[in-house]
């Protein structure tokens, strides 16, 4: 995360501008603990949760050579189990991955949601990001690596343009999270793809954008993109300009990617 400027940059900037002056702020997953310094800035008390002892105990040692780490209080603990000593005011929560795959960040935020309001009888803080929205795109992929033919799992830059794959079709929308609402358990779509340009339907593109920050003062928000994934398909269609093609896949919030391989399913219509 630090060598990633755009990730750097949208959370500094979310976290600038949700807490506010005093505020209280609880962070699952802390890692380095980045974005418990972002926090610190204004907020009163921080509570950076890490279950790793080692990156733990790095926190603690890489926050003491910043201004403000007295504010933070590093916590060894499971994110899924912790609770603050009393109600925040905002929860920060950065365990993401693409297509919300491999990390638990959606079955962690609703752990907490349950026990926070058992415990402390109020209402949920803000959640920083607020929202995502998961996308899929058909698209013609070239798996050529120097002559070595190799259909594999991908992962591209969303902020840089990617020559080898081809768009064939536009962005589907398939699940849309809202932290402050009940969280989904499974994800999954069943639906008729409309093809824009021919080609050869190899691979699936699936997109994140999480919602950091909605800003609603200036009708806007602050974003960032998980990197894109690349999906083989498991035979490629040829198709051309107004094919529909039928697509179909499943997987639950926090999977590995295999199940999200194995449940794919594209039929020409």
């Amino acid at each position: 995360m630090l060598n990633d400027s755009y990730r750097m940059t949208g959370f500094k900037s979310a976290i600038e501008r949700v807490v506010r002056p005093g505020a209280r702020v609880l962070e699952l997953g802390g890692g380095t603990g980045v974005m418990s310094f972002f926090a610190s800035r204004h907020a009163s008390k921080v509570w950076c949760v890490e279950r790793n002892p080692e990156i733990a105990g790095a926190a603690k040692r890489i926050l003491s050579l910043n201004p403000g780490f007295e504010k933070i209080e590093v916590v060894e603990a499971d994110a899924s189990e912790y609770l603050p000593p009393e109600p925040v005011d905002v929860l920060i929560c950065e365990m993401l991955h693409v297509g919300m795959h491999r990390e638990k960040q959606i079955e962690v935020i609703s752990s907490f949601k349950k026990r926070y309001i058992e415990r402390f009888k109020t209402s949920l803080p803000l959640f920083l990001p607020e929202a995502a929205f998961l996308a899929a795109q058909p698209v013609q992929q070239s798996f050529d690596f120097s002559g070595y033919y190799a259909p594999i799992i991908l992962f591209q830059d969303p902020y840089c343009e990617k020559k080898e794959t081809i768009g064939l079709g536009d962005p589907f929308v398939y699940q849309m999270v809202q932290y402050n609402e009940n969280l989904p358990e499974h994800f999954s779509w069943d639906g008729i793809v409309s093809i824009s340009a021919s080609g050869v339907l190899n691979a699936l593109r699936f997109i994140t954008k999480n919602i950091l920050a909605v800003l609603v003062s200036e009708n806007s928000t602050i974003d960032w993109h998980n990197q894109y994934m690349v999906v083989p398909l498991p035979a490629p269609i040829n198709v051309k300009k107004d094919d529909k093609i039928h697509i179909i896949f499943s997987y639950k919030p926090g999977a590995q990617l295999e199940a999200l391989v194995k449940s794919i399913i594209a039929i020409r219509q």
